[in-house]
C-alpha cells in the first residue's frame, strides 16, 4: 500500500517504489526528512526496515541500488536507517538484486582501472597502511565484541554447540593438532594478531614461538600479554613484514593474513612459506576465499565497499588459484578443509555482541566507524552464508618429498587433540 507523498522527493521517488512494490515486497518504508514516505510492502505489516533520505545522493543510491551505493550512502550520513542489522542487510541485497544488473559486471574500462590499481598495489608500505587501517581501531573496540582471547579469525564449532570463546580454542588446537606440532619446535605464525596462537602453542604444544603483524597496536598487546604469561624465553613477538623474516622454521601458520598478500603475490607468498619451512616441516594457511572461479569480487558491489571501507587492498583468490600459487610457491597441498559454515555462525556471533554492545561502541568511534563495522559484521555472514565467500584450511609441506613421509590419512587430526 502507498503512503501519501508529503514532499517533493516523495512524489519523485513515488512511480520507482511503485515499480518496486510491484516486483519485490520488502518490509520497508523511505521516508524524506521524517515525513510520512513510502511503503515498499504490498501487505499492512509494519516495516522492519525505516530509511530516512538525507539529501539527493541517498536518494541517487536508492535508485541504483547496489550494495557499495548503499553501503556509502549509508556510512557517510546520506541515509540513515533503523532496523536490527540482519534485516538492513537483507532488504539491501534484495534492493541490489533488483537494481542494475549490469554493476556486478564492471565494464571494460573498470577493469583496466582495477589492473593498474593491481600493478601498483601492496608495496611494504601500503601493506602496512592497509593493515594499520583495518586492525589500528582501537584493542578496546575489537574486545568488546570479540572472545576473551581476541581471536579474529574463523572459529571451530566441532559439534555446533560450543560458545564462541570454545570454538576460538577449539579452532587453534584444530590447526596446530593438524601441523603436528610438538614439544620444542619452532613455529611462526605470520599475521599473529593479539597472540591467542603462539600462546596456546607455548602453553599447551611446548612449541618455540615467533609471531608477527603489522599492526602496532596488536604487537603493543600480544607483547604485554607474552609477559603476563611468563612467556618470554619461548614465544618472541615482531612487528616485522612477512617479507623480512629470515630462519628456519618447523611449522608454520598463517590465519586471516594471505587475503591481504593480493593475487599477484600468492606465488611469491608461498615461495617465502618454502624457504621458511625447514625439512620435513608443515604448514597451515588459513584464509578467505572467493567462490567465483574467475577471482571475482562478491555481487552486487558488495566488494567494492569492503575494498573502499573495510579492507584496502584486500584481495580474496578461489580456492584454485591458492592451489596453483602455492604449487607454484614450491608447496604440496596434503589436506584442504572448507569451513564456510564455521565462519557464518563466527561472525552471527561477532554481529551479535556487536549489537549489544552498540551504545558503547558507537561512543567509543566515531560514527562513520560505527556505521561501517556494522555492516561489515552482518554483510559478511550473510556472504559466507549464502556461498559467495569461503573459509579454506589448507595444510602444506614442502613439494618434492617422498611419499612414505604422508600420513595414511586424517585421523591424527581427531584422535590426537582428543587423547
Amino acid at each position: 500500500m502507498r503512503i501519501s507523498a508529503t514532499s517533493p522527493l516523495d512524489a519523485a521517488l513515488a512511480p520507482w517504489a511503485e515499480r518496486l512494490r510491484q516486483r519485490l515486497d520488502v518490509p520497508l518504508l523511505v521516508r524524506w526528512n521524517g515525513g510520512a514516505g513510502l511503503r515498499l510492502s504490498q501487505s499492512d505489516t509494519p516495516p522492519r526496515v525505516v530509511v530516512d533520505v538525507r539529501d539527493a545522493t541517498g536518494a541517487a543510491a536508492l535508485l541504483a541500488p547496489s550494495l557499495d551505493h548503499l553501503g556509502h550512502a549509508y556510512v557517510e550520513g546520506h541515509l540513515d536507517v533503523a532496523g536490527s542489522a540482519h534485516d538492513i542487510v537483507d532488504v539491501a541485497h534484495r534492493l541490489a538484486e533488483i537494481g542494475d544488473t549490469a554493476d556486478g559486471q564492471p565494464g571494460w574500462v573498470q577493469r583496466m582501472a582495477l589492473r593498474v590499481a593491481d600493478a601498483v598495489s601492496h608495496t611494504r608500505s601500503a601493506d602496512r597502511q592497509a593493515i594499520q587501517y583495518h586492525y589500528d581501531v582501537s584493542n578496546d573496540f575489537y574486545a568488546a565484541w570479540l572472545d576473551p582471547a581476541m581471536v579474529y579469525s574463523c572459529a571451530y564449532f566441532e559439534q555446533g554447540s560450543e560458545t564462541l570463546a570454545e570454538a576460538q580454542v577449539k579452532k587453534i588446537d584444530h590447526i596446530l593438532t593438524k601441523i603436528r606440532l610438538q614439544p620444542g619446535q619452532r613455529l611462526l605464525d605470520i599475521g599473529c594478531g593479539w597472540g591467542a596462537l603462539v600462546l596456546r602453542a607455548a602453553q599447551r604444544f611446548g612449541a618455540r614461538c615467533t609471531g608477527i603483524t603489522l599492526s602496532q597496536r596488536q604487537f603493543d598487546l600480544a607483547s604485554e600479554r607474552v609477559r603476563a604469561a611468563g612467556l618470554q624465553d619461548r614465544i618472541e613477538i615482531r612487528l616485522q613484514d612477512y617479507r623480512d623474516v629470515r630462519g628456519a622454521f618447523d611449522r608454520i601458520t598463517s590465519v586471516g593474513m594471505f587475503e591481504h598478500v593480493g593475487l599477484k603475490n600468492l606465488p611469491g607468498y608461498f615461495r617465502i612459506i618454502h624457504d621458511l619451512l625447514a625439512p620435513g616441516g608443515w604448514a597451515m594457511n588459513h584464509g578467505i576465499t572467493s567462490t567465483d572461479p574467475a577471482n571475482g569480487e562478491t555481487s552486487h558491489g558488495g566488494g567494492r565497499f569492503i575494498d573502499r571501507y573495510v579492507f584496502p587492498q584486500g584481495e580474496l583468490p578461489h580456492i584454485g588459484t591458492v592451489l596453483t600459487a602455492l604449487q607454484e610457491g614450491g608447496l604440496e597441498p596434503f589436506d584442504i578443509e572448507n569451513l564456510r559454515r564455521h565462519y557464518a555462525r563466527t561472525l552471527q556471533c561477532w554481529s551479535d555482541a556487536f549489537e549489544a554492545s552498540s551504545e558503547r561502541l558507537r561512543a567509543m568511534v566515531p560514527e562513520k566507524t560505527w556505521r561501517i563495522w556494522r555492516m561489515y559484521l552482518v554483510g559478511s555472514q550473510w556472504a559466507f552464508e549464502h556461498d559467495e565467500i569461503a573459509l579454506f584450511q589448507v595444510l602444506c609441506r614442502r613439494a618434492g618429498g617422498a611419499a612414505e613421509a604422508l600420513p595414511w590419512s586424517r585421523r591424527w587430526m581427531y584422535e590426537d587433540r582428543a587423547a
